[in-house]
């Protein structure tokens, strides 16, 4: 190629053409970026999945192509693949100290997932959550299922009006009881609709 360009541009090809590398690395993420959300959402309609499953997932999706595209980037820069790889397994390394440290948090977030595809219970239910067979336990409607906790706000017991707020990894450590419809339930649970 340079035979066939002035003299003048071949100081300007050194530049040139890792900057155009660049720009097709760039505009190859932002296409893969855009073709993993649209199939995303579309998954998301067709099954019905959660928002806050479609959003993680096309959080993860962009994650996973912006960092393969810093890396090409990198290596077209000129940076070394060993340096690379290196500070990616100390990242790691940390991140996994990180993962142990904050395992009683990773596991709600995870219970979370659960909960959110198998469907134990959903908004407005009137749950309890038994200690054993014998015991009855906290109960009340489900009125909040966030990352760490599910709310449920008390309907008897003499505490209507208060809310219970409940690590979601207790529900698959426990018995849950469900009922949709609050006259069904035993005890009196009664709604306020």
């Amino acid at each position: 190629m340079k035979d066939h360009l002035p003299t003048w541009t071949h100081e300007w090809l050194q530049y040139g053409i890792p900057a155009v590398q660049i720009l097709l690395t760039v505009l190859a993420a932002w296409l893969l970026r855009l073709i993993a959300r649209r199939l995303i959402r579309r998954l998301g309609e067709h099954y019905t999945l959660p928002p806050e499953m479609v959003m993680g997932a096309r959080r993860i999706s962009s994650f996973v192509i912006n960092f393969g595209a810093v890396l090409i980037v990198l290596s077209i820069v000129g940076a070394s693949a060993s340096v690379l790889w290196t500070a990616f397994t100390g990242f790691a390394a940390v991140g996994a100290v990180a993962f142990f440290a904050a395992w009683s948090v990773l596991s709600n977030i995870f219970c979370t997932l659960l909960i959110f595809t198998t469907r134990p219970f959903r908004l407005h239910d009137y749950i309890e959550l038994l200690e054993n067979g014998e015991k009855p336990g906290l109960k009340g409607r489900v009125i909040d299922v966030n990352l760490i906790y599910t709310t449920l706000q008390e309907t008897d017991g003499g505490h209507e009006g208060t809310v219970l707020q409940i690590p979601n990894n207790m529900f698959f450590q426990r018995t849950v009881r469900r009922w949709r419809d609050p006259s069904q339930a035993p005890g009196g649970i009664q709604g306020d609709g």
